[in-house]
């Protein structure tokens, strides 16, 4: 493990349907939900660059194809907004991504679990260690972006590492969850996971949250998994079968979560990400500040049909 190379490659499992929000995902990618003004699938790929990814990998599945456009060029809104001197909104769509950083669609034909979506994408990771980033998972921090934070730890200890985050025991039903003890600065020497567990069965409340940094070998443990909980392919599971021949960590990481799986946590996201925003942000905190928290009678009428 000591010759471990550095991580270029990035996976983005984005082939789930969604159905917790909808109607507003039935053609629209849950993905390409907004926070402000850019999707979710954007802040995860920002993420993934400022980590040092060159090549992002997005699974998809169907009705995934705004995804894709999204990363695109798209060369007639482009001069359209050249043609009308919207130089501020032309350089907002032309650096989405940075140039050299290079994208791959590949497309998972049937849901089977996130083990099966990140299996997916071995012809083109191929044996390289590689970082796994979940878009539901809207993480922010003050200091470095989460996924550096995760990276710094994997080339110091050069073994796979977790992101984790505590969370309350009547949740951890939600997660995988790692058996873990303290061994540094915010890190973990795993001795076990458990997806899904009850109360009864969780080893501790240390739950994974969308963020790993694996080795290429966990492709060989996927193509022989079983199935597990819910009876899917679990990233999980196989991460459970490599503790037998390598060491991995768990990281606290040093951020924020917002879990944009559930609505609570999207419209956590959207409050917080606004207050921050330099364009809204003000004009939006004057705005809370002026509401009327027990009326808005109309408005909760419209926002429940």
């Amino acid at each position: 493990m000591k010759n471990m190379k550095s991580i270029k490659k990035a996976v983005f499992p984005v082939a789930g349907m969604g159905t917790r929000f909808l109607p507003a995902t039935k053609a629209n990618p849950k993905e390409m939900l907004p926070v402000v003004d850019k999707p979710l699938i954007q802040y995860a790929a920002e993420e993934a660059v400022a980590a040092g990814i060159e090549t992002l990998i997005f699974v998809t599945g169907r009705n995934k194809r705004s995804i894709e456009d999204h990363f695109d060029t798209a060369y007639e809104l482009e001069r359209e907004l050249e043609e009308r001197n919207k130089e501020k909104m032309l350089k907002v769509v032309r650096e989405i991504l940075p140039p050299e950083v290079n994208c791959v669609f590949i497309r998972q034909s049937e849901a089977l679990g996130l083990g099966h979506a990140v299996l997916c994408a071995k012809p083109v990771v191929g044996d390289e260690p590689f970082a796994v980033l979940l878009a539901d998972d809207l993480l922010c921090s003050d200091k470095k972006p989460v996924l550096s934070q995760m990276v710094d730890v994997f080339e110091y200890h050069k073994c796979p590492v977790l992101g984790v985050q505590e969370v309350p025991m009547e949740d951890v039903h939600q997660y995988g969850v790692v058996d873990a003890k303290l061994s540094g600065d915010r890190t973990y020497d795993v001795g076990g996971m458990v997806e899904k567990p009850s109360q009864a069965e969780a080893p501790s409340n240390l739950a994974v949250v969308g963020r790993y940094v694996l080795p290429g070998k966990i492709f060989d443990l996927l193509e022989t998994q079983e199935r597990g909980a819910g009876g899917e392919y679990q990233l999980t599971d196989a991460i459970a079968r490599l503790l037998d021949s390598q060491r991995v960590l768990a990281y606290s990481f040093e951020g924020k979560r917002f879990d944009c799986g559930s609505k609570h946590g999207y419209l956590q996201a959207q409050v917080e990400f606004a207050l921050a925003h330099e364009e809204v942000g003000e004009e939006f905190r004057q705005y809370l500040l002026s509401l009327d928290l027990g009326g808005a009678s109309s408005t909760k009428k419209a926002a429940n049909g």
